[in-house]
């Protein structure tokens, strides 16, 4: 393992209001690793990802802002793994994500269209830190967070690059109280 950084992941998923019977696919990964000597953001990237058996909903656009004609010019979900393993060397750092749902999609996903799972098992769960750190008595979503934080969240809610930045300064209050 590398201990240099950790990669802070943010996905977007396609979703529907009320609907169970869909598959839930992977439709923009947000990417922001962290410095771990100094504490420091190091960059912000999206990448968009094209979903093979899933649309996106109306809701889904309500909430994320993505619509299907952006995600149809996304790369498939192998592509984007592959970018993380190469370019984030991401099996060889420990990442995170605000909750468990980041994880399982990841896993699940992974597992169903037989793609090399980009993480090891590693893994820090943001939003349980906060609450650990913070004596509170159950988590909290990532906007109250930053919110109890004092910190803004910047960018659109529910976008994966600007959601994955506000994750990673709220890793950085928990571990460097900056």
């Amino acid at each position: 393992m590398k201990f240099d950084q950790i990669i802070v992941i943010d996905i977007e998923s396609t979703c529907w209001e009320g609907q169970t019977e869909n598959i839930s696919e992977i439709i923009e990964i947000g990417i922001c690793p962290l410095e771990t000597k100094s504490g420091n953001i190091l960059d912000v990237r999206s990448i968009l990802v094209k979903p093979e058996h899933s649309k996106v909903s109306e809701f889904c656009t309500k909430l994320t802002t993505l619509t299907q004609e952006d995600v149809d010019s996304g790369i498939p979900l192998k592509d984007a793994c592959d970018i993380l393993l190469k370019e984030y060397d991401s099996k060889r750092h420990i990442w995170a994500s605000y909750g468990h749902y980041d994880k399982k999609q990841f896993e699940e996903q992974c597992k169903r269209e037989n793609i090399e799972y980009p993480f090891p098992k590693a893994h820090i769960n943001v939003k349980l830190l906060f609450a650990l750190k913070y004596s509170l008595k159950r988590q909290v979503g990532m906007a109250k967070a930053l919110k109890l934080l004092g910190l803004p969240l910047i960018g659109t809610h529910h976008r994966g690059g600007d959601d994955s930045r506000n994750i990673t300064k709220i890793l950085s209050k928990i571990l460097y109280d900056k």
